[in-house]
């Protein structure tokens, strides 16, 4: 991933706050994803989804998309890791090491 000087995060228009709240996870959470992501893949249109680990342990999936603003991205929505996306992506981490 390029260099990222500024992340901008969708806000909830109810709330005015970022949407990430609404899942109970914080813009430094996000950010450290996003420094050392697991995986990233395309996500729709320019958006591009990261999964990672935050350095609690946390496994977050993190939707985003390149801002106009050069090193700036706009991160839309971010969410805890679970169940069978959860195991399969830590089957696929183990693989990777195995390398």
């Amino acid at each position: 991933m390029a260099r990222v000087d500024l992340l901008r995060f969708y806000l909830d228009p109810t709330t005015g706050e970022p949407h990430i709240y609404e899942h109970g996870v914080s813009e430094e959470e996000v950010e450290e994803v996003l420094r050392n992501p697991g995986e990233e893949r395309p996500g729709r249109g320019s958006s591009r989804m990261v999964i990672g680990a935050t350095e609690a342990g946390r496994v977050l999936r993190v939707f985003y998309a390149p801002d106009p603003d050069p090193h700036t991205l706009f991160v839309i929505t971010a969410y805890d890791l679970r169940g069978k996306p959860l195991a399969a992506y830590r089957r696929r981490q183990r693989r990777k090491r195995r390398r």
